[in-house]
Parts: C-alpha cells; sequence; structure tokens
C-alpha cells in the first residue's frame, strides 16, 4: 500500500508526495502555506478518488508524465516514467491505493537518530 507523505519545501511552503508500495514517489502535490491545506487536500483526495482525471503527456526528452486534476482543477504532477506502460501502472496504483493509504508527516524535520 502506498503513503501520503508531508513535508516541507526550501521556501518553507509544505507539499505532498503519494509514494508507492515499494517506496518511489509516484506523483507531488502542488505547494501549500499551511499544513492543514495540505492535509484537508489529501482528505478530500481520498474521498473524491473517482472523479478524479489523469492527463497524460509526452516531455520532449521522450518520457511520460500525467497531471491529476481533481475538480477541473491540477492537483499534482507525477514523476517522469520511461514508458507508457510504467506511467499506467503509476495510475494503476494510485486509483487501486490511494483511498486507503496512510498519511505521514515529515515536516517538523525532527530527526529520529540524533548525533
Amino acid at each position: 500500500m502506498g503513503a501520503f507523505v508531508i513535508s516541507k519545501r526550501y521556501n518553507d511552503e509544505y507539499k505532498f508526495v503519494f509514494t508507492s508500495r515499494k517506496g518511489k514517489v509516484v506523483f507531488t502535490s502542488l505547494s501549500y502555506e499551511l499544513k492543514f491545506e495540505c492535509e484537508e487536500d489529501i482528505e478530500r483526495f481520498k474521498i473524491q478518488i473517482e472523479t478524479a482525471e489523469f492527463l497524460k503527456f509526452k516531455s520532449s526528452a521522450g518520457k511520460f508524465f500525467f497531471k491529476l486534476m481533481l475538480g477541473g482543477q491540477i492537483f499534482a504532477t507525477s514523476r517522469k516514467y520511461t514508458t507508457a506502460l510504467r506511467l499506467q501502472k503509476g495510475i494503476d496504483e494510485i486509483v487501486r491505493y490511494g483511498g486507503v493509504s496512510e498519511i505521514l508527516d515529515f515536516s517538523g524535520n525532527d530527526f529520529v537518530f540524533l548525533d
């Protein structure tokens, strides 16, 4: 099962990524000023996952990616895939596990292992 991982960007805004069962990033969200906005959007996505649209693209370098649309707005952008089949597998993983995935919060930069 995948997971939503909340973290901070270098500009102190929040983002989340959806990671696959193997730990690879499938997509990255837009930026959020406040952490609760990030959490609310994850919950909204989990509830409305059936209405999500996936717009598929091919970059000039020949890589495949998608933009995740929710409610007619861009919600997230995927990582780059080498083949269209791998792209589809990423989408299938979101559809299968996105609604039941847990949320992990790493935005506090608290180190588990201290020096």
